[in-house]
């Protein structure tokens, strides 16, 4: 496997009334995660980058880590250092932002 981690966050938009991630929050997470990764040095082991829709549109901003399978929900800007931390460096789990099904 190429990288240890990918991480891919919804970029997916919808014409309103329907809620959706949103293509201008998305993109600015997809930027936040990049420059969070390669500020540490993990950009050779850990990819994040867009995705379309994940299907938790009513729960979002959403990002999904691989292989992990660990889907956020409501995702901020403000999340992104954490995740990364706590997540993706010490493989452990936000859990305030874990979605569960």
């Amino acid at each position: 496997m190429k990288f240890k981690k990918h991480v891919f966050i919804c970029t997916n938009q919808k014409p309103a009334p329907k809620k959706s991630c949103g293509e201008e929050h998305g993109l600015a997470l997809v930027e936040a995660f990049k420059q969070a990764l390669k500020d540490r040095g993990l950009q050779v082991d850990i990819r994040a980058q867009k995705a379309g829709c994940l299907d938790t549109c009513a729960l979002g901003p959403s990002v999904v880590v691989y292989p992990d399978g660990i889907n956020y929900g409501n995702v901020q800007l403000s999340d992104v250092d954490e995740i990364v931390e706590s997540h993706l460096v010490n493989n452990q789990p936000v859990e305030r932002l874990k979605l569960t099904f």
